[in-house]
């Protein structure tokens, strides 16, 4: 196979100057992208720190001979998510790409988690999202090509005790993703989530002494493949963690079909409710929530 390149291309990349961040924007580098390092250099709990990974990262991309720039604007507020694709488009007069990689973490339970550091998360992971694929959409679809990954988690997928917040975010990129990627299948813009597990700063306070080895640098190619002109895939999730690469799905079961159920209907029957019938996956592409509602009425029209 030729080498998959992106001259020409512009990346984005949110949380870009650190850990998968840094690891996407390398690779996609190497292989004639154009990038825009977004990083403001805050601790992992969003707090101000003096350093400066996003300039950093940029020089050395350029030191390589690429092309990069870096950006500061947090991706917390409306005006930071506008402010960070004006740079690609003022820089380099296009945006082709968005990875949206930034964090911060702020653990407590259900029962302890202030209002505050609830918000703190909120804002730069998943309103954060938000921000960035808002104002990098209409240019992709008018320019009719994209390509929007967002980080998702397995913490997302199967949820976290003591990380409540970080969930929800996680779980929450599955309906902005899969929504860009339906409004955006006929332009050539398409959305996945990237579901990875590596060990980055994000690790902090887990014993991961007796992991595999999970460098960021094992993500990137999956990240860099949906990045690409030649990925198909739309509305869909890839985890990625120390060399393993597949895909998670949602999925149902058939259930059963009455036209009344009582509450002792219910209880009587929840095994088969639970289980029964055939197993069923429902692409959001190109419409999985019409696809679903039909299958609901055949089964109703056939009762």
């Amino acid at each position: 196979m030729s080498e998959l390149r992106f001259d020409g291309r512009v990346a984005v990349i949110t949380g870009g100057g650190r850990g998968l961040g840094r690891a996407h924007a390398m690779l996609l580098a190497s292989r004639g992208c154009k990038i825009v390092v977004n990083d403001p250099g805050v601790s992992m709990a969003g707090d101000v720190t003096l350093e400066g990974p996003a300039e950093a990262l940029a020089a050395e991309i350029r030191a390589a001979g690429g092309e990069a720039i870096a950006n500061t604007d947090s991706v917390a507020t409306p005006q930071g998510g506008k402010a960070i694709i004006d740079a690609a488009l003022d820089a380099f007069g296009r945006i082709d790409i968005l990875i949206h990689s930034a964090g911060n973490v702020r653990r407590g339970s259900l029962c302890n988690l202030g209002y505050e550091d609830f918000s703190a998360v909120l804002d730069v992971h998943l309103k954060g999202a938000y921000h960035v694929v808002r104002e990098a959409f209409p240019h992709m679809m008018a320019q009719g090509f994209g390509r929007i990954v967002l980080t998702s988690s397995i913490n997302g997928l199967y949820g976290k005790s003591d990380n409540v917040t970080y969930a929800i975010c996680k779980a929450g990129f599955m309906g902005l993703s899969n929504t860009a990627a339906i409004e955006g299948q006929h332009s050539n813009v398409r959305s996945n989530l990237i579901v990875p597990a590596a060990v980055t700063r994000m690790s902090e306070g887990i014993d991961t002494s007796k992991f595999p080895p999970m460098e960021p640098e094992q993500v990137a190619p999956m990240v860099a493949y949906l990045c690409h002109e030649d990925c198909q895939a739309t509305g869909e999730m890839y985890v990625a963690m120390g060399g393993r690469l597949g895909r998670a799905r949602i999925t149902e079961n058939a259930g059963l079909y009455r036209p009344e159920w009582s509450l002792e209907d219910v209880a009587d029957q929840i095994d088969a409710i639970r289980e029964g019938g055939d197993a069923l996956a429902f692409p959001p592409v190109p419409d999985g929530q019409l696809d679903h509602l039909l299958y609901g009425f055949g089964m109703i029209r056939e009762g």
